[in-house]
């Protein structure tokens, strides 16, 4: 199929996919209220996150930073403890340097203009596309992961969609069709179409798609074929023995360095490899700890993107005399400041659960 037939094809699924959304739509909290900034808080979190998930920390994060003002001033401390448990943590820095950016040069509000948006750190072209054509109206189209999937199979298209290259062309083909009167619903309609229909995983609901008559792969039966992604590189593991050190209601968190994986968060202490119960105390002896108990903890894995961590951990109960060494890294804090102020990356959820428990 050449590129107008393309084009025809994506016209022609307009109408069919607008009338569908606007009986079908979710409701959601970000789109009762679609300010910029709303619009730009919600697309941000919603990267590699799911909706249910993402819709209390959508409502906190509001409710401390109302404006983009208010999240240009907010404190780094502050404003990752808001994210804590979202990952990817620099979303949220690079949310904060456009804030300032914002703050700086456009008096706190989002420019109603795309490129400007998009030069903005941390927005793409997808993030720039939902900002302006759901909050401005402006029609230019936003072509996410749920976007890339409906249109490969609506067009039957096995180029590979992790292409920057097959990104653009249909975006390109999309501005010739999204239409000048609510392209925010146009937008919002083919991600929802494949969020909740034309889905990632198991069988898609063709059965109660809008454009079931119009795909081509419903019609050729590669739906489940498709869509063409590469594979990525293997994500390399490492093993870690996490210390939770402990006295009464306190215990030993440090902060993570400024740059690299998870950066500026704050973490339990931990050594390379699995280490044993009497390695483990040889260090903490040599390192001028005084260990009255520990207890082995059940193990945990976390997946990053390009990594996997494969935990195991210690509960190591420390003589209340003689708990800190002469050490400026690590903070003996009391189990309502880990919950409150210091934010611990999922990561560590496991473990940060048996220490909050152990002291409810």
């Amino acid at each position: 199929m050449d590129r107008q037939e393309c084009v025809e094809r994506l016209k022609a699924a307009v109408s069919p996919l607008m009338e569908w959304f606007e009986k079908e739509h979710r409701i959601l909290p970000w789109r009762s209220d679609p300010t910029a900034y709303h619009v730009w808080l919600s697309e941000i979190m919603l990267q590699q996150t799911r909706v249910e998930a993402v819709k209390p920390y959508y409502h906190r994060f509001l409710a401390d930073l109302p404006t983009i003002r208010a999240l240009a001033e907010a404190s780094e401390e502050r404003l990752l403890k808001l994210w804590e448990g979202l990952g990817y943590y620099n979303r949220v820095r690079n949310l904060q340097k456009a804030a300032k950016q914002v703050v700086e040069q456009y008096d706190g509000e989002l420019p109603a203009d795309y490129e400007k948006v998009l030069a903005l750190p941390g927005i793409g072209s997808y993030t720039a596309g939902a900002i302006c054509s759901i909050a401005f109206q402006i029609p230019v189209p936003a072509v996410d992961g749920n976007v890339l999937r409906v249109l490969s199979r609506l067009l039957n298209m096995d180029w590979d969609i992790a292409s920057a290259s097959v990104k653009t062309t249909l975006e390109t083909w999309l501005l010739e069709v999204i239409p000048s009167e609510n392209p925010g619903d146009f937008n919002q309609a083919l991600m929802e179409l494949g969020a909740v229909v034309c889905t990632p995983n198991g069988i898609a609901k063709c059965g109660i798609c809008p454009l079931a008559d119009s795909c081509l792969a419903n019609q050729m039966d590669t739906v489940m074929e498709l869509p063409v992604k590469k594979q990525k590189k293997a994500r390399r593991v490492e093993e870690k023995t996490v210390l939770l050190l402990y006295y009464g209601n306190r215990i030993a968190v440090r902060k993570r360095p400024p740059r690299g994986l998870l950066a500026g968060l704050y973490e339990f202490p931990s050594l390379d490899g699995y280490k044993t119960g009497e390695e483990m105390l040889r260090y903490l002896k040599e390192d001028g700890y005084t260990v009255i108990r520990y207890q082995e903890l059940p193990q945990a894995k976390h997946i990053f993107s390009h990594v996997e961590w494969h935990m195991r951990g210690f509960a190591v109960r420390l003589d209340e005399t003689n708990n800190q060494p002469d050490r400026s890294s690590v903070i003996f804090a009391e189990a309502d400041q880990v919950e409150h102020r210091y934010a611990i990356p999922t990561a560590y959820a496991s473990y940060l659960s048996y220490f909050l428990e152990m002291n409810r």
